[in-house]
């Protein structure tokens, strides 16, 4: 099923039909009417959500969704299995992972789902890379097709393609050791990854909070569409573009999107 509304909401926020679209999502933001509506209609408000995003893009768009997995493969326990690990990154993301069709990216913590036309060419060799957003990455990919980046109800602070800015900055928290993986593939076939993981803490062991959402100040209206869809408060930028911009701070400023590193 299509939300009408929903899908109205998508088109004036600027999601491009024909496009390729990332979405990090929280269903609950879409409001409690919304998941009323649903659940009377006997209606998976999950699956409609789905439909909707691939109905704004058309038939020759392609939906991504990240599928993180670093809370279920934690460095004790360095086995990934792309059919079967879950995502740990809300309901939207665990539902779509699993869907007919969708083709979910080799990569033990920062796995990509992905539907549509340009589906195989978006996740295929994630597994190349030596980190987690690196050149080969879904992330990354959708920089270079100039593609776009949906924050539905979620606010600015999951969006994961900023640590791919992070891993060309190379700011000094970032990387700390490089871990092996047990990874296992769509086929069934293992694979021996070498990853450099993300540690977000400071000198003494303490966490550092990324401040993603600082982006608000730094991309214009024309970069950066702010609205709702349904009840969620959303921004719509392209991706190329916030790449770009932020990059650049981080070169200037490595720690403008971190507290508390010293």
């Amino acid at each position: 099923m299509v939300h009408e509304k929903m899908l109205i909401d998508l088109r004036t926020l600027g999601v491009k039909e024909g496009g390729v679209l990332l979405v990090h999502s929280s269903l609950k933001s879409l409001g409690a009417a919304y998941l009323d509506e649903m659940n009377d209609a006997g209606i998976n408000a999950i699956a409609c959500v789905i439909e909707t995003l691939r109905a704004a893009l058309g038939n020759a768009g392609t939906l991504l969704i990240p599928t993180l997995s670093y809370a279920s493969v934690p460095v004790g326990n360095r086995a990934f299995d792309v059919r079967t690990t879950p995502s740990d990154v809300g309901a939207i993301t665990e539902y779509f992972r699993m869907m007919p069709g969708v083709i979910r990216s080799l990569h033990p913590t920062h796995s990509v789902a992905a539907i549509g036309s340009l589906a195989v060419a978006m996740t295929v060799n994630h597994e190349r890379d030596t980190t987690p957003v690196g050149g080969h990455s879904p992330f990354r990919k959708l920089r270079d097709l100039d593609g776009q980046i949906l924050m539905l109800g979620c606010g600015l602070c999951p969006n994961t393609s900023m640590h791919g800015v992070e891993e060309l900055a190379e700011p000094p928290y970032l990387f700390r050791h490089t871990l092996d993986y047990s990874c296992t593939d769509a086929n069934g076939e293992g694979h021996t990854l070498h990853i450099r993981r993300h540690h977000f803490d400071n000198k003494h062991g303490e966490d550092i909070v990324q401040r993603y959402d600082r982006l608000k100040f730094l991309l214009p209206e024309y970069i950066m569409a702010n609205g709702k869809v349904l009840d969620a408060d959303c921004h719509l930028f392209e991706a190329k573009r916030m790449w770009d911009v932020a990059e650049k701070i981080m070169r200037d400023d490595p720690l403008f999107f971190v507290d508390g590193y010293c």
